[in-house]
Parts: C-alpha cells; sequence; structure tokens
C-alpha cells in the first residue's frame, strides 16, 4: 500500500477506495507475509509428521532431535502461531485501506511492528535450538534426516522473512508519523527584543518654539479688533417691492 499524505498515514493511501486485488498480491509486503506463511506451514508440519520417531530402546515416541521434546514443542508452538498471525495481518492488509480512523491504522501497525519484530528474535531462537541439538544427535539411522534438514533450513529462512517484515511496518509506522504531525505555534520569547534597522530608526520630535520680540514701538503694534461700521437700528429695514 502506498504510503503517501493526507489519507495515507500508516499506509493507507487508498482509504474508502475499492479494492485492487491484482495490486494487493504482488506488493512487496504480501509476497513476504506468504512465504512467512509457508515457511511455518513447512516448520510444524515436518515435526509434526516426522519429527518423532520410537528408539529401539524406549516404546515412548521421541523428537528427532536428540530426543529433546522440549525442542520439537517449541518449534511447533512458533510455527503454528507464526502460520496463524500471518493469516491475521493478511485480512488486516486487505481491510486496512478501507478504515477511514488514522489511530486505528496506527494501532495495527503498531501490532504488525511488534508481533513481527518478536517473532524474528524467536525464529532465530528456535534456529539456535533445532541446530544445537540436531548437532548433538548421534543415532541417525531411524532418523528422517530429511525432514531434520528441512524443520532447520525453513526456521532460518523464517528469520529473514519476519525480519523483512518488521523492517516494512518500521518504514510505515515511520512514515505515518510524519504523515499526521502538525507543526506547532511557539510564543516568542519576550526578553528578546529585535533592534530596528538603521533606516527605519525611530526619531524624536522635538516641538519649535517661536519668540517675538519686545522692543516693537507701540505704534507699530497692531490694535485690538474693533468695528467700525455704523449701528443700524430697526428702522432702516425696508421690505421689498415686487
Amino acid at each position: 500500500m502506498a504510503d503517501t499524505g493526507g489519507a495515507s498515514a500508516y499506509g493507507a493511501a487508498l482509504a474508502g477506495a475499492g479494492f485492487d486485488f491484482y495490486k494487493f498480491i504482488r506488493q512487496p509486503q504480501t509476497i513476504v507475509r506468504v512465504l512467512s506463511w509457508v515457511f511455518a506451514l513447512v516448520v510444524f508440519a515436518c515435526i509434526t509428521t516426522e519429527g518423532y520417531v520410537n528408539p529401539p530402546s524406549s516404546a515412548q515416541a521421541k523428537c528427532i532431535f536428540n530426543h529433546s521434546d522440549s525442542a520439537c514443542q517449541y518449534a511447533v508452538g512458533i510455527g503454528v502461531i507464526a502460520f496463524l498471525a500471518c493469516v491475521a495481518f493478511l485480512m488486516l492488509d486487505v481491510y486496512v485501506p478501507f478504515m477511514s480512523n488514522a489511530q486505528d491504522r496506527k494501532y495495527i501497525v503498531m501490532a504488525d511492528l511488534g508481533f513481527s519484530g518478536a517473532w524474528t528474535f524467536l525464529w532465530f531462537v528456535c534456529f539456535c535450538v533445532l541446530t544445537s541439538e540436531w548437532s548433538r544427535t548421534l543415532d541417525v539411522i531411524a532418523i528422517p534426516e530429511d525432514a531434520a534438514r528441512a524443520t532447520i533450513a525453513f526456521s532460518f529462512f523464517s528469520i529473514a522473512t519476519w525480519g523483512i517484515l518488521t523492517y516494512f511496518a518500521l518504514g510505515r509506522f515511520r512514515r505515518g508519523v510524519d504523515d499526521v504531525s502538525i507543526p506547532t505555534y511557539t510564543e516568542p520569547d519576550p526578553e528578546i527584543h529585535t533592534p530596528y534597522p538603521p533606516t527605519y530608526a525611530p526619531t524624536t520630535y522635538t516641538p519649535t518654539t517661536y519668540t517675538y520680540p519686545s522692543n516693537v514701538p507701540e505704534s507699530q503694534k497692531q490694535p485690538p479688533f474693533t468695528s467700525n461700521l455704523p449701528p443700524q437700528s430697526d428702522t432702516s429695514y425696508l421690505p421689498p417691492k415686487y
């Protein structure tokens, strides 16, 4: 699934769109998940069908890996859980594009990341245990060696496939975090004052003070304003003639 912005947070670029089966099966994540499913099936199938034999000295069936039942049980348990998990995550990969809630997609991607990382480690432990027990197996006459070697080989292959799934899940998680990140506004520090540039430096206004000379002669001083018009009486008004 493409991981591009907007509704693409946590790998759901086509949220609300139709399901394209051919595009889905061609995705690297789908191919690797199917391979992990097949490898898990081979591991627990080899042990459950040919992983126990009856030694000459005992009537009870023993594990072909140095008669260590715990090694066989561990491999079967890891394989069965991985088999079921691959089916579940394949269904979630189909369902995620139809989810419009980015928070739900985030939880699915986090679950995929955590489970894939844990099973990468558990398959590594399984490979080490089976290899160690097989190297100490002395009597291999009645043991199906091909089944033992196939179990060890596909345990090793599972380490690689689950490691790749962890890498894909981590990439989806990081892209999803980047897509939903919103920059926050930071208040400026009130203690910092930016000086004005030289061309815009503020100027101080100084009012102009006017002084009048005091030695002007009295004859040149202007007298106060007086009206020279003769007084008009009410009798001087004449109505207009029409």
